[in-house]
């Protein structure tokens, strides 16, 4: 990017951020995510540092926050409150390191070391004791300026009216039984937990009243009470993270012990950590956003400092922040970036969807360069141009999705896109049925429905056929090997051979991993068949209203079970629409679709039935929601066992949701869970249960 646009950029962003920044600090107003506000002030500042000429004194690198209300009386601090430099990748870590290096000399390098901690979720406040007694309690305001809150604070049963007096001989100068003299100086973070974040938002459901986006905004709303009543009913936690007076200590770890003894909760050696270098740092941090479900408190990653104070002082400040310390975030869950252009995606069922071209970004610690825009009455309530800046998110925890548009970032070069009238695959006008928004291509030979109908077939919730991905899909079907899914299971060692990249050892394990898939258990096999409408809990339906008692199924008797029920019966399952209902109808009394069944009989494929192996119905009513990864249950196989002990899986949380399974990087589904007070199990606790 050349300097002039750098600017026009830096200057918009400013802006953008300036905006949000006071709705959300000033206002206790949300419009957009804390991620995505996140990743707006990370690309400021790379923008910064690649041209600081462009650096000035009204940028949002270089202040903390917003003006303080009127509401409360201002407070004056002598050493201020400053903000820290994001960082989201193990690279932007070694990065800051460099910076540091390069300020310090071969000695001093020798002793650089770091302490690791977590990063707390919530309000960052300041208490003052003098002669051991709570005189003063503040918000950060914008680090020199801040709200005296000190009636709300003391309302907080974890934060000391009283310094404690050490037992033992301790750091204060090998004094015993006393407490500091002199003004001592604490900062630390006023937060909710998850449990009691629950209970609120069920009170406030109960009354009919809006529930809270997250535990940090009832921490920040809490502590600006007018009222401390109030805020006592909140039943709020406080952590110290910081020392500011001098009683002796070197190092940061030193501080946490002294406000240990002084009688504060600190972040203990749990949730701490000394590293001897950034590896261990990635090491900790690995650990927490693993386990970060099993904690009773939000977090978003680690601060991570320089541990010797004489080296975190001389290091010194940049704008407001320290440069001898970073915030090492766990990855966004929302993003922005760039849509560079807008593609068409044919379907299997021959569904058009527009497809955004992204200019690469991490997103929940994946590179996102595509998100699904599903028709085009989507682009139009998105009023979105080729060229805009968007923010994306992951919708369902799997699928990139664009949640907004930035129109204040625009330049004047960007572009609307159109649908277009004919497929962009087979040439074929595209038809819309009356009341639906989607375009479809009605021609069944159209070569894009084709392919996506074989990658559906041999995907993991079907057939899961391993190591058949898109790739050799093209090759058999460019290679006229295969014309439907059911000739994968004729192919023999010989036809492979031929083809680009096949030996003898590729071609056998291809091969022997068709063949070991001919068994599949009913209602996959129901989803392998793409039926218009029908997805993984709707085939699970079909599969439980079937009342198949045989262990083992030919393909001729599930056509004949299904061809013997009528379409008003389809009807009447719950769950089950007029529409989908006949599109199940209709695909079972298609010729075609005959041949293809019987053509499956022929190749040896047969039917697990698992409704007749259930030996109890422990989950039956019970409803789960999956997100994240499992590290030791593929999700297909957990929602199996879920559904074999008579649970449903469900996409969506709501309140009706009984149970939500939080596996590694978990997406927006675990937030909307604990907004709703619902029951999150950790993997472990999951596999005990269906255990």
């Amino acid at each position: 990017m050349k300097k002039e646009e750098a600017k026009q950029r830096i200057e918009k962003l400013k802006k953008l951020i300036d905006h949000h920044r006071y709705l959300a600090h000033v206002l206790d107003k949300q419009e957009i995510s804390e991620s995505a506000l996140d990743s707006f002030k990370k690309e400021l500042f790379d923008l910064e540092q690649a041209y600081p000429s462009l650096i000035t004194p009204d940028s949002p690198t270089q202040r903390v926050a917003g003006v303080p209300l009127n509401k409360f009386k201002k407070v004056e601090r002598e050493k201020p409150m400053l903000s820290l430099q994001d960082g989201f990748s193990f690279e932007d870590l070694l990065s800051w390191e460099d910076r540091l290096r390069r300020l310090l000399n071969t000695q001093e390098i020798k002793k650089l070391d770091y302490f690791a901690e977590l990063k707390f979720d919530g309000l960052a406040v300041e208490l003052v004791y003098e002669n051991g007694i709570f005189i003063l309690g503040s918000t950060r305001g914008n680090g020199l300026i801040g709200e005296d809150v000190t009636q709300n604070l003391k309302t907080i049963e974890a934060i000391p009216l009283k310094l404690t007096a050490p037992k033992e001989p301790s750091s204060f100068e090998g004094r015993r039984n006393s407490v500091p003299s002199s003004p001592v100086v604490v900062r630390g973070e006023v937060l909710i937990s998850k449990k009691d974040f629950a209970k609120m938002n069920k009170q406030q459901e109960k009354f009919g009243l809006p529930v809270f986006a997250n535990p940090r905004n009832i921490a920040a709303g809490s502590i600006r009470q007018l009222d401390p009543k109030i805020t006592a009913q909140r039943n709020l936690d406080f952590y110290a993270w910081d020392l500011v007076s001098d009683l002796g200590q070197k190092t940061h770890n030193q501080k946490h012990q002294l406000l240990k003894e002084l009688g504060f909760k600190i972040n203990n050696d749990t949730f701490s950590k000394k590293c001897q270098s950034l590896k261990e740092v990635l090491k900790f941090r690995e650990n927490w956003l693993k386990n970060r479900a099993q904690l009773p408190f939000e977090i978003d990653g680690l601060v991570v400092q320089v541990d010797n104070i004489g080296l975190f002082d001389k290091l010194g400040v940049a704008g407001k922040s320290p440069r001898g310390a970073i915030a090492f975030k766990f990855p966004l869950k929302e993003s922005q970036t760039i849509v560079e252009d807008i593609i068409i995606q044919v379907g299997r069922t021959g569904a058009i969807t527009p497809l955004a071209i992204l200019k690469p970004v991490e997103i929940g610690g994946t590179t996102v360069s595509r998100a699904t825009l599903h028709n085009a009455d989507e682009i139009k309530r998105l009023s979105l141009k080729i060229g805009d800046t968007v923010i994306v998110g992951r919708a369902g925890d799997v699928i990139p999705d664009i949640i907004k548009v930035l129109p204040a970032l625009r330049t004047g070069k960007e572009r609307f896109f159109k649908m277009p009238s004919d497929c962009p695959v087979c040439g074929s006008l595209l038809l819309k049925k009356i009341g639906d928004v989607v375009l479809k291509c009605p021609n069944i030979k159209c070569k894009a429905r084709k392919r996506r109908y074989f990658y559906y077939f041999v995907s993991r919730p079907a057939f899961n056929i391993e190591g058949l991905g898109p790739q050799i899909v093209n090759q058999l079907l460019d290679s006229n090997l295969i014309s439907d899914p059911a000739d994968l299971f004729f192919l023999k060692k010989s036809d492979l051979l031929n083809l680009e990249r096949f030996a003898e050892k590729s071609a056998d394990n291809l091969i022997a991993s068709i063949q070991s898939k001919k068994q599949i258990n009913l209602s996959r096999f129901i989803y392998a068949l793409g039926i218009d409408g029908v997805g993984e809990q709707t085939s699970a339906l079909i599969a439980q209203m079937l009342r198949i008692k045989n262990q083992e199924l030919r393909i001729r008797e599930i056509l004949d079970y299904c061809q013997a029920i009528s379409l008003e019966e389809f009807q009447e399952v719950k769950d089950i629409g007029p529409v989908v209902a006949k599109s199940i109808h209709d695909w079972f009394g298609d010729k075609q679709n005959i041949m293809f069944l019987e053509k499956l009989n022929r190749a040896g494929v047969r039917i697990r039935n698992q409704e007749s192996g259930i030996r109890n119905q422990e989950l039956k009513g019970k409803s789960f929601v999956l997100t994240g990864t499992l590290e030791n249950m593929a999700r297909e196989i957990a929602k199996e066992k879920i559904r074999e002990l008579g649970g449903d899986v469900v996409d969506s949380v709501s309140k009706n949701t009984d149970f939500v399974v939080a596996g590694e990087n978990p997406g927006s589904k675990l937030d909307r869970a604990k907004t709703l007070g619902i029951k999150i199990l950790s993997e472990p606790e999951f596999l005990k249960m269906i255990e």
